[in-house]
């Protein structure tokens, strides 16, 4: 049986990833990525990365979950915008 902190982690995961969906929705009907910094995607996927190695470092199944599926999103979103900016350039 998952004890109640653990269901509450798995809830913040999963409500904290899924704000990500709009703004890869967005991304991609648009193929514009101009309103979402380069250097903020740089620094949080850095920072989803860190997240992980210390949810697994401590075994926490919620931290590692939410994190790694925040990573897809937000690793997502970082390709889509540097591939419409190369398209835009040339």
């Amino acid at each position: 049986m998952v004890d109640v902190t653990t269901v509450l982690g798995l809830m913040a995961g999963a409500l904290t990833t899924t704000a990500f969906l709009p703004q890869l929705l967005k991304t991609w009907k648009t193929r514009s990525a101009d309103d979402v910094s380069l250097g903020m995607l740089l620094t949080l996927c850095t920072g989803i990365i860190l997240w992980i190695v210390y949810g697994v470092s401590i075994r926490d199944l919620p931290l590692i979950v939410a994190n790694a599926v925040t990573f897809i999103l937000a690793f997502t979103i970082l390709c889509l915008k540097v591939r419409y900016r190369s398209q835009r350039v040339s």
